[in-house]
């Protein structure tokens, strides 16, 4: 997802920081620009953007009329005879360029959601566009001098708001490089290029690597212990992808591929299996390590450059965990309390196996999947199949989500049938406050798609702001399978949990309440924003909300006690591998970051690294591989997350404490919502995030027990 402007432009992530659009001076009407939807003010509701209207060709030419246009409202600033002072420097920064803001807001969107070969091919061109010009920003030497007057003679006296947009704004400039020397501050530049770059190639590469590495499957047969809808979604996307064969299995995103807990066919799991390892490693047709090293060698550069000893502390210098030592100290608790259950688990599912393959039998990565989910219906007595038709999509937006958002919060939702969408899966939402009065537009597309990437996220069209009376246009993406036409999207309990999830990164985008565009919503470190999603996730298994959208997609009855109880009651069950699998993942960033550029390896010697690195960790496990590995690891490749993956783990502690609160002084009352509302999800980035965590919780700092309680550790 595009990040603002005017803090750290095409860094990809979860969390979507973009500026809003309001109308600006009237452009003399050029007959491009009267064709040009982009490149005039939205006539929808609350500056929807209208596609309908908008066409592949219209995101170049706008956007370089609207870098254009701030690159003179820029140099309005720089020329401005009067001594620098908040209002006529940094508030006139933060107010201008709106339209690039709200126009590559909206072709970012696409890019990750809905890339066809016209927004792939207007990628290319843009790319380097906005690079160069967010370059150009960030090394005015005029213009920062500017803003280091403000900040050396305003930051004491300013208050509030004021003061912290100066000091985000003030070292968003000095983290770029703003105070290198001259050869350094080019060098610098041309860094910045070739990362923009080398990103977008990676980024290119993996969605087609993934559609590459789809296994197919001439014969039904081999699809035994599949549902019925799910030899139908694999027939369906045989169909979408060329039909070389009547059935394909589609890689997702991450290394374990959820279809492997069903396919009783060992060989099929293993091809499976192994199209997930290999889609990226140069042993089919897509290679990405030549590109991940150059990307490395880069951050590397980049960080020395800046005066650190590497990227990692670079990166984590503008965070909660401060500091690689606070970090590896973190990960190192957890794995202490991991590695035993790892082993006694793993152990377990082998035996399980040895029941019915025999004693001779050793269980295979992509076994774990199938043995344990018949372990655990063994077990509880249930499976997931058992359970997936209470879990409509539908009944879990409508019944589930947007019900506990109206007992903690008050919203209320209502569907939109007039405002246009990318693509017509999606749905939009009107989200209502307490008081009747609108806050925001929701926007859902849940289903997945050749030009969609994999994963799910939360990211915003326009973001809230006070200062420019915007409502914020918030919008959540996932990969789920689309069931035939008028059948019910039936979901697992964990896709359930992921719109819980990302529905919480919307809560933060919706419920903003700030003065400034660039403090607003989720404009806050990585380690802090997965805070409100994996909170929200509690939500979904509290009795009251459960029982309100678990509901039989036929008879819409609710689940029966005994089935709920024992779904819920199996949440814990094997749950070293979720935590191992992440704990990897984290490991493998940290160290790929903590590299010198002479350490970093060569592209051949790369996956050597990654077993060296988890070997060093005590998290070198077949068993259990790292969630991604190496190769094909968009979060700190392609996104936003280098030196921050452990973030999901961090916050996840946050979550927990969070959790412990509600549960303590009631789920499901407003008082509690309320509060957490005021202190938390509305205050964007314009306070210490680590003080409205205590002033919430009460808690000095987080504590890790609660995450390894809710792990089951």
């Amino acid at each position: 997802m595009k990040q603002n402007l005017k803090n750290v432009v095409l860094a990809a992530g979860l969390a979507c920081t973009a500026l809003t659009g309001q109308a600006q001076k009237a452009r003399p009407k050029t007959t491009q620009t009267v064709s040009n939807s982009l490149m005039k003010q939205s006539t929808l509701p609350f500056n929807a953007p209208d596609f309908s209207r908008i066409k592949g060709e219209d995101y170049l030419p706008a956007i370089k009329a609207a870098i254009a246009e701030q690159r003179a409202e820029i140099k309005k600033i720089t020329d401005n005879k009067q001594k620098p002072t908040f209002a006529n420097t940094i508030l006139a920064y933060e107010r201008s360029g709106k339209d690039l803001e709200r126009i590559s807001n909206i072709f970012y969107a696409l890019v990750s959601a809905d890339k066809t070969p016209e927004i792939e091919k207007a990628q290319g061109s843009i790319v380097p566009l906005m690079t160069e010009f967010e370059n150009e920003i960030k090394f005015n030497q005029k213009f920062f001098q500017r803003i280091k007057y403000v900040y050396d003679h305003e930051y004491k006296t300013l208050k509030g708001e004021d003061k912290k947009l100066l000091e985000v704004v003030y070292k968003d400039f000095t983290h770029a490089g703003a105070l290198l020397p001259k050869e350094k501050m080019a060098r610098m530049q041309e860094i910045n290029k070739e990362l923009a770059k080398l990103q977008q190639e990676f980024g290119d590469m993996l969605p087609k690597a993934a559609n590459e590495a789809t296994v197919w499957v001439s014969d039904v047969k081999e699809l035994a212990g599949l549902s019925e809808t799910d030899i139908a979604q694999c027939k369906k996307d045989a169909e979408n992808r060329g039909g070389k064969a009547p059935y394909c299995i589609v890689i997702t995103n991450t290394t374990q591929q959820p279809i492997l807990a069903s396919l009783e066919n060992r060989g099929l799991r293993e091809r499976v299996y192994n199209a997930s390892i290999h889609r990226t490693d140069g042993t089919g047709a897509y290679n990405t390590f030549p590109v991940i090293v150059k990307i490395a060698r880069l951050r590397a550069e980049k960080a020395q450059l800046m005066g650190y000893k590497n990227y990692a502390s670079y990166s984590l210098s503008k965070t909660m965990a401060k500091n690689t030592d606070n970090v590896y100290a973190f990960l190192r608790q957890m794995i202490e309390a991991y590695k035993p259950k790892s082993e006694a688990q793993t152990k377990a599912i082998e035996e399980y196996a040895q029941k019915t393959e025999g004693a001779d039998f050793r269980l295979q990565p992509y076994d774990r999947f199938y043995y344990s989910a018949k372990m655990k219906k063994d077990q509880y007595s249930f499976s997931d199949d058992d359970v997936k038709p209470y879990f409509n999509l539908d009944s879990v937006l409508v019944n589930g989500i947007f019900y506990a958002a109206h007992r903690v919060y008050g919203l209320s939702f209502r569907e939109r049938k007039d405002i246009p969408t990318y693509h017509k899966d999606m749905k939009v939402f009107d989200v209502i406050d307490a008081d009747g009065k609108q806050l925001a537009l929701f926007y859902c597309d849940y289903f997945r798609r050749p030009t969609k990437r994999g994963g799910a996220w939360m990211s915003a069209f326009l973001k809230q702001s006070g200062d420019r009376q915007q409502k914020p246009l918030i919008f959540n993406v996932c990969n789920y399978a689309k069931a035939p036409e008028g059948q019910p999207t039936l979901l697992t309990w964990d896709e359930t949990q992921t719109m819980f999830h990302e529905f919480g990164h919307a809560l933060h985008g919706m419920l903003s309440n700030c003065k400034y565009n660039t403090l607003s919503g989720t404009a806050v470190s990585r380690d802090f924003v997965e805070m409100p999603s994996q909170f929200n996730e509690s939500f979904a298994s509290i009795p009251e909300v459960f029982n309100h959208y678990a509901r039989h997609y036929k008879t819409n009855e609710p689940m029966p006690d005994a089935l709920r109880e024992k779904m819920l009651g199996s949440l814990n069950f094997l749950s070293a591998y979720a935590l191992g699998e992440n704990l990897a993942a984290t490991s493998v960033d940290l160290a790929w970051h903590c590299l010198s550029p002479s350490e970093v390896p060569t592209a051949e010697e790369a996956p050597a690294f990654e077993k060296k690195v988890l070997a060093d960790m005590g998290l070198l496990n077949y068993q259990i591989p790292p969630r991604y590995s190496t190769s094909y690891f968009n979060h700190i490749w392609g996104g936003g997350y280098a030196a921050g993956y452990y973030s999901y783990l961090w916050s996840e502690v946050l979550a927990a404490n969070i959790a412990d609160y509600f549960e303590a002084h009631g789920a499901l009352t407003r008082k509690v919502g309320d509060d957490f509302r005021q202190k938390i999800l509305s205050r964007g980035n314009t306070r210490d995030l680590m003080q409205i965590f205590s002033d919430f919780t009460g808690l000095k700092a987080p504590d890790t027990k609660g995450l390894l309680k809710a792990r089951g550790m």
